[in-house]
This record gives C-alpha cells, sequence and structure tokens, in this order.
C-alpha cells in the first residue's frame, strides 16, 4: 500500500499492526491455552493449524478483499458491502450481523477490558502485596459483584478512552495506537514468557520447573486427534481468534486503495496473531500454573474458572511469590498486556458502526464515536450491573460466538458462489505483493464453506441446550437431589482427605468463609476445594440456602432471556436503520432499486 486514502491508513505497517491488533484478543492469553489443554495437549495444534488453512486464511482473504471491493464503492459496513456484491435485497439484511455483533460484543468486551485497568492499579498501589490466595480470588469476586463503585468508574473510564481514540481516526487514533500497543504486548509477553518458562522447582514458593507446563502443553495426545470435539474446538478458536466474522476486517480493508494488496497483508495479520497465541499464549499461563500446582492441580484450577479465573484469581497471587519489584512489574506487564490486546480488538469493533453512519447518514467521525460509545453504554450496563446473573455470557454466547459462525458462513456463500470464485479470485489477486497458491481458490470455493457449515451443524446441539436453559435446569435438578449433593460431597472429601494441609475443622463454624479466606496454611487448591465443599455442605444442611439457590439459578434464567431480547432488539433496530439508509440512497439517486 503506497498511501492510504484520505481519512484512511497513514501506512501499511500501522494496517497491518491494527487487524493484527483487531484479531489479537483477550482470548489468546486466556482461551486458546485452555482450549489446548483441554483437548489433547500438542495434537490440539494439528487440527488446529489445518483449520487456520483451510478456514482461517480463506476467510481472512474473503474478508479483506470484499471489504476492499466495498471501499471501492465507498462502503465501509457490511450491508451496503454484501449489497454490493449482490443487489437482491436479503444481503443488506445479512450485513447487519457486521454491525450487529461489533456493537454487542463491545458492550461486554469493554467491561472485561476494564478489569485489566483495574488490576494495572492494583498492582501498582500495591493491593496484593501480602495476601493470601483466598484474599485475591475475594477481591475479584467483590468486584464482580459491585461491592463498591471501583469497577462502574474504570468502566466508564475504558469507554470513554475507546470512544476518545475512535473520534481521532483510523491514522491519527486507531493506527496509533496499534503501533505503541502491539509492541509492547508482545515485549510484554516475551518478557513474561521467559519468567514462565524459567521458573525452578523449590524456589519463590515454586513446585516444579516452568517448562513442565511446556512438556505437558506440547506433548500430543493422539489418542483425541480424531475425536470430533476436538476439531470443533479448534474450529471455534480460529474463529474467537482471528475476528473473522465480525465485520470489522471488512471495514479496516474498506479504506485500502482500490489496487492496494490484501492477499499479504491479510497473511501477514493472521500469522502474527498466530504466533502471538501459539507461541506466547501458551508460554505464560500453563507453565506458571504447572510450576505452582503442578499438572493436576493446574487441571483443578482450570475445572474451577477456566483461562478467565486463573489470570483474575490466582495469577495476581502468584506474582507476589516473585518478590517486591519483579511481583510488580510482572503484575503490570500480565495485565498490561491484556490491555492492549482488549483495547485494540474493542477499537476495530467501533469502526464498522461509524462508518455506517458517516456513510449513510452523513454523521461527522466525532460524532459518530461518541454516538457508538454511548450505546455501547447503553447496551454494556446490564452486563455490568447483572454479571453474576449471565448476561455478560448469554452476550458472550450468542454475539461472541453464534453470530460469527452464521455470518461467515453465509458470506463464504455469496462470495465463492453468488458473487462467483472467478471474479472472487480476482478481487483477493488484485495487487497481490505475494503469488497466492492456486489451491487457495478451491479451498475457498468448495472446502470453507463445507468446514463452516460442518461447525455450525456440530453447534446446533450446543445451541438449543443454551436456548432450552440446560445448564440452569442441571443445577436446580441438582439442589433439589439430597442425594446427588451427597454423593457430590463424598467425591469432594476424597479429594480433601488427600492434602496434607488439610484440617476437617475448615469445615466446621469453627472457621468463617472470612477465616478461610484469609488463612495462610492453605495451598491454593485445597483453598478452592474447601471452598466448594463448604458450599456443598450448606447446600445439604440448609434448607433455605437450597431454596436460595434455586431462587438464585432462576433469576439467571429470567435475565438469560430478557438478554436475548434486547439482542434481538438491537439486530431489529439495526436492520430498520439499514432499511431507512437503503430508502435513502434511491432517493438520492445513490442506488437504483
Amino acid at each position: 500500500m503506497a498511501k492510504a486514502q484520505a481519512a484512511g491508513w497513514g501506512s501499511r505497517v500501522g494496517l497491518i499492526l491494527a487487524m493484527a491488533g483487531n484479531a489479537v484478543g483477550l482470548g489468546n492469553f486466556l482461551r486458546f491455552p485452555v482450549q489446548a489443554v483441554e483437548n489433547g495437549g500438542g495434537a490440539f495444534i494439528i487440527p488446529y493449524l489445518v483449520c487456520f488453512l483451510l478456514m482461517g486464511i480463506p476467510l481472512l482473504f474473503v474478508e479483506w478483499s470484499v471489504g476492499r471491493f466495498g471501499g471501492r464503492s465507498g462502503h465501509h459496513s457490511t450491508p451496503f458491502i454484501m449489497d454490493a456484491m449482490d443487489r437482491r435485497k436479503l444481503w443488506k439484511y445479512i450485513g447487519v450481523f457486521g454491525i450487529f455483533t461489533n456493537i454487542a460484543v463491545a458492550a461486554y468486551y469493554c467491561y472485561l477490558e476494564s478489569w485489566t485497568l483495574s488490576y494495572v492499579y492494583h498492582t501498582v498501589v500495591d493491593t496484593f502485596s501480602g495476601q493470601t490466595q483466598g484474599q485475591v480470588a475475594g477481591h475479584f469476586n467483590s468486584y464482580v459483584s459491585l461491592s463498591s463503585a471501583e469497577p462502574i468508574i474504570f468502566w466508564v473510564i475504558c469507554l470513554l478512552l475507546n470512544t476518545w481514540i475512535l473520534s481521532r481516526g483510523l491514522s491519527g487514533g486507531v493506527e496509533k495506537v496499534a503501533k505503541i500497543g502491539m509492541p509492547l504486548l508482545i515485549i510484554f509477553g516475551a518478557f513474561l514468557a521467559y519468567k514462565a518458562i524459567t521458573i525452578q522447582g523449590g524456589q519463590q514458593g515454586a513446585l516444579f520447573d516452568g517448562v513442565k507446563g511446556l512438556d505437558f502443553l506440547w506433548t500430543p495426545k493422539f489418542d483425541t486427534i480424531w475425536e470430533p470435539k476436538v476439531w470443533l474446538a479448534a474450529a471455534g478458536q480460529i474463529f474467537f481468534t482471528l475476528s473473522i466474522g465480525m465485520g470489522s476486517i471488512q471495514c479496516y480493508a474498506s479504506y485500502v486503495r482500490s489496487k492496494d494488496d490484501v492477499a499479504l497483508n491479510a497473511m501477514s495479520a493472521g500469522w502474527m496473531n498466530g504466533f502471538v497465541e501459539v507461541v506466547l499464549g501458551s508460554s505464560i499461563i500453563i507453565p506458571i500454573a504447572v510450576g505452582y500446582f503442578g499438572i493436576d492441580g493446574m487441571k483443578e484450577l482450570l475445572s474451577e474458572g477456566g483461562g478467565l479465573g486463573l489470570g483474575f484469581k490466582t495469577l495476581p497471587y502468584l506474582f507476589e511469590q516473585w518478590g517486591g519489584v519483579l511481583g510488580v512489574v510482572a503484575g503490570v506487564a500480565w495485565f498490561g498486556l491484556l490491555f492492549f490486546a482488549g483495547v485494540t480488538s474493542s477499537l476495530a469493533m467501533g469502526t464498522p458502526v461509524m462508518g455506517f453512519l458517516k456513510d449513510e447518514f452523513g454523521w461527522k467521525e466525532k460524532n459518530a464515536a461518541w454516538m457508538f460509545g454511548g450505546i455501547v453504554f447503553l447496551l454494556g450496563l446490564p452486563t455490568v450491573l447483572f454479571f453474576n446473573n449471565g448476561v455478560f455470557d448469554e452476550y458472550d454466547y450468542w454475539a461472541g460466538t453464534v453470530s460469527l459462525v452464521i455470518f461467515a458462513f453465509i458470506e463464504i456463500i455469496l462470495f465463492a458462489w453468488i458473487f462467483g470464485m472467478d471474479r472472487g479470485w480476482k478481487e483477493i489477486t488484485m495487487g497481490a505483493d505475494i503469488k497466492v497458491p492456486i489451491i487457495f481458490k478451491y479451498i475457498i470455493k468448495y472446502v470453507t464453506p463445507l468446514l463452516l457449515g460442518w461447525v455450525l451443524y456440530n453447534s446446533l446441539p450446543g445451541i438449543w441446550d443454551t436456548i432450552s436453559h440446560k445448564g440452569s435446569k442441571e443445577k436446580i435438578a441438582f439442589y433439589e437431589n439430597k442425594e446427588a449433593i451427597e454423593k457430590k460431597i463424598g467425591e469432594q472429601q476424597k479429594k480433601l482427605d488427600s492434602f496434607v494441609d488439610f484440617n476437617p475443622d475448615y469445615l466446621t463454624e469453627k472457621y468463617s468463609d472470612e477465616k478461610i479466606e484469609s488463612n495462610r496454611d492453605l495451598s491454593v487448591i485445597t483453598y478452592f476445594t474447601v471452598k466448594k465443599q463448604r458450599a456443598l455442605l450448606k447446600l445439604m444442611k440448609d434448607e433455605s440456602f437450597r431454596k436460595e439457590s434455586i431462587a438464585a439459578e432462576e433469576k439467571t434464567k429470567l435475565f438469560k432471556n430478557l438478554s436475548r431480547a434486547l439482542l434481538l432488539g438491537l439486530w431489529l433496530i439495526i436492520a430498520y436503520f439499514v432499511y431507512v439508509a437503503y430508502k435513502k440512497r434511491i432517493k438520492e439517486g445513490r442506488l437504483t432499486v
């Protein structure tokens, strides 16, 4: 790209870094390692790379070329980009997903992003110094339970920061953040990865060498490689990690010049994301967790709260074991890394919305940015206020998972079979700075749609389970079944009896929850297991607590249903404004019926 068009990108490096920043998100560091551990360790990388080559790279080629094609006609959001590819009315409404997904994901993603800012602050002021694992975990639980105004303050700060950067435009805002944020992210990640894999057993509280975590992670378990769930997990990770199916890539690409390269740009952004995820993402959390807890302990922690729980509830405590200055540096590096990963992604979510408002209604950049910020504030407020009622998770599932697969599947059908693969291939290769292997022409036309269709089909049972509240129903059934509770108590007790630091008194009234939380004699694994057992015993003995737990789960079901209604309403509102924009274009003579 010799020179970006007006109001577009200032440099090719800035564009690639921004695209990579769009893809590199919190999932690279919190989700990928967990997926690898749960799906065969080193064997997971095989289906991951296959899905990357057969689905990820092809979709990157498609979305980059589609974006540039739309930008040639002055379209910077998916409704009218897709309309330009085929003038049947259906496509502009399919393109609604490219605006809906970005708003809905930003609504909860910015809240998650704000956690990282808060934790940077608490690391710098040494909040976690001298705290037990229980107290560090309790800090997170209190935070998301809104025990103070702090979460809302940091969330608003994060929203204002995102909005202000977006108001500065692509080259003046988004690109500058990418040029600063991405290098810092890699520096922070490299520092933490080095520290993680050089952990020595017997030093600074570690039980094992950190490198054992890498050995575990990358030792292939080939007996799992042919399991459909492993391939489904790999395909799902590709969606999460590359931000495909969202509409933000198309928007970014719509601002390149009409004959500028998209092939090499797409490959560069994709492989940079892959490097960050596979090399850095897998070299931080798992080696640290294995170094301090062993393989079984790490699995136990991941079963409790996944990468998110480990990243926010446990790592701050472990960093403190590294000593005062180094602990603070590690904490700032970890949460700073997560912040830059988050902000470069959330900025990408604002650009399609702004592009739509500017193109269709003549809004100025600053006004469009502040409108996006206002919408995200209103839609995101329920995820903050009712986080513990499942609203956050519901947004993430429908907007951050299901919508991506649906949109990407329809998009590839439009590109390869309706727009036409010959025209599509010409778009991909036009001005390309690399020779794109001809095999990708046939992969895009046949293999990628089949793979996406397979992912969508295999997702249907999970979608139905979510719609029908299967998880909540199972929890309620468990709460109502004393025999099931008693059986679970027995299983947990066997675990506890094997822990050398377990004292039976921890399960009695001699110890309050606060006393357990501040107990320095408890290891991390024992602490979490004791907490779980105390809750089970309370369920068994306290009828009122059991009723409260059932009522809380019923309340969660209600809030999830309301969340779905809110998301559906958002989609319909956007569709209405697309209809208004369509009529406006006809009236102004910018579009023929």
